[in-house]
């Protein structure tokens, strides 16, 4: 059977066909192109459009909706599956008895649904009832509704952001895997003016819910938006992309494909169809309920990060000192006894007369008594720090992330160096996320770049490994096992410098 997360992986869409090709399938195929997948297509409902006007409907029978699913089942199983116009109530049945069906020796897919009611002109395209559309919560991972959409699903008028918290609420409650609402316009920040909320079923990063913000786009040219969306949601999850991921990556792709949309018949132009979103204009701003507000950059390093130890005792920062290390960290995890801070306070002593970039991980409160260089923490670690005080303390910042959407969050508090994990499977902690692999630490590099903020790659590298990690163009390359269990640590230093040093960087 084919593998559903090959290099180009399955998408399929199950839709209706737009004869203007500006939305339904036609724009979910384009859309999945574009995130380098292959789209199959499972046909509801065709329909006779263009830019101005629906002027047929022809609902296919549920039968013709079942073959079409059972037949590239055979061949094409999916890594994700987007569901858009499902026109009747037995056309969603087909679909409901089909998941609730799927073979155990088949991975299932993620599952994305656009519950599209009407055309960007106002035409009615299905007749399915409230009470009918609720059976299919419970077997999709997410659905995508806009304010009208979300309005009839859950009986509560959408109108602000506090409408969609109880809208989306309801809909977990009856059985929903997660809501994302699109087009809430509530979040007046600056020039943001439009927001998306996404609410979980289960609390993402501790957060009840995200809201991803975005510069409002001013354009008539909007026609499937919400269909585009949906799919490009569907395609960066069939990449085995965390659902976050798969949140932020099509809100960039969708705000990039508004600010290029342009007409093509007399009425709406479709969105534009890109690539893969590679600058961060294009990305949304993420709140999150329970993170401190933006403060002012952080100190910029004094020098590359290049070979940057993570060690977890004084001992071990004296050694690699003597060794000539100049940025390294120490991470001791245990609770702040007398023992841990009298090695926080003799490490940072130490390094202040090597000159060297000591971070300290977590225990940021002994780091500024003691004068420490910079601080290293992790995401979950935002939620208590007082970043007002590490940024008064002139202490430099680092900050662990291992997703576009952490990234886009530690952004917000311009750090003084972004740390990219991990990179591959790691045995030196427990990490709750997949390794990112290559391929991502370079979109992750190039998408920081224009920034100027370092980044450091970290997780697995092994000295193997070590030229091919900073071709990617990252500044530095953070080691634990390579160093801390060679036999020989000098010898191990002089070897991974020399890697560096013979690594071309493009």
């Amino acid at each position: 059977m084919t593998d559903a997360r090959s290099e180009q992986p399955v998408v399929w869409t199950i839709a209706g066909s737009d004869s203007g090709g500006g939305a339904g399938i036609q724009a979910d195929l384009h859309t999945a192109r574009s995130f380098d997948c292959h789209g199959c297509s499972v046909i509801t409902t065709v329909t006779a459009q263009n830019s101005v006007a629906v002027t047929g409907l022809y609902e296919l029978s549920d039968q013709a909706v079942s073959q079409q699913l059972n037949c590239l089942l055979k061949d094409m199983p999916p890594a994700a599956i987007k569901i858009g116009l499902l026109s009747n109530s037995e056309q969603l049945d087909a679909i409901v008895e089909f998941l609730k069906a799927w073979p155990k020796n088949v991975e299932k897919p993620f599952v994305v649904w656009d519950p599209v009611m009407i055309t960007t002109q106002n035409d009615p395209l299905s007749t399915l009832t409230q009470k009918q559309s609720h059976r299919l919560l419970t077997l999709v991972d997410l659905i995508t509704p806009n304010t009208d959409e979300v309005s009839w699903l859950s009986g509560i008028r959408v109108s602000d952001k506090e409408n969609a918290l109880t809208a989306a609420s309801k809909l977990v409650n009856l059985g929903a895997n997660g809501v994302l609402i699109t087009g809430v316009e509530d979040e007046l920040h600056d020039n943001e003016a439009i927001a998306d909320i996404y609410v979980p079923k289960t609390p993402i990063y501790d957060q009840p819910y995200l809201t991803y913000l975005q510069t409002k786009v001013t354009t008539i040219h909007d026609h499937g938006t919400g269909c585009t969306l949906s799919s490009a949601i569907a395609a960066v999850s069939a990449h085995d992309y965390p659902l976050e991921d798969a949140l932020t990556l099509a809100n960039a792709y969708v705000h990039k494909g508004l600010l290029e949309a342009a007409g093509i018949g007399k009425g709406p132009g479709p969105v534009a169809h890109t690539r893969w979103p590679n600058n961060l204009k294009h990305f949304p701003n993420i709140r999150a309920t329970n993170l401190p507000a933006p403060t002012s950059a952080f100190p910029k390093l004094s020098k590359s990060p290049s070979l940057y130890p993570v060690v977890d005792s004084f001992e071990w920062v004296k050694h690699l000192l003597q060794l000539g290390i100049k940025t390294l960290q120490l991470r001791i995890k245990s609770a702040p006894t007398e023992a841990v801070e009298l090695a926080i306070k003799r490490s940072i002593e130490l390094a202040h007369s090597y000159q060297a970039q000591l971070f300290i991980n977590d225990h940021w409160q002994l780091a500024i008594k003691h004068g420490a260089y910079g601080v290293h923490l992790g995401q979950e670690d935002l939620q208590t720090v007082d970043l007002e005080a590490l940024r008064s303390s002139e202490v430099r910042l680092g900050i662990s992330t291992h997703s576009y959407t952490e990234v886009l969050i530690a952004l917000q508090y311009a750090p003084s160096y972004i740390a990219l994990g991990h990179i591959f499977t790691t045995q030196t902690k427990e990490m709750p996320s997949k390794p990112q692999g290559l391929e991502r630490l370079v979109r992750y590099v190039a998408l920081l770049k224009p920034t100027g903020i370092p980044t450091v790659a970290i997780g697995g590298i092994s000295k193997a490994r070590i030229a091919k990690v900073k071709q990617t163009g990252v500044n530095g390359i953070a080691l634990v096992s390579a160093i801390t269990k060679a036999a020989n640590t000098e010898a191990a230093i002089n070897e991974l410098h020399q890697e560096l040093e013979a690594a071309h960087v493009d």
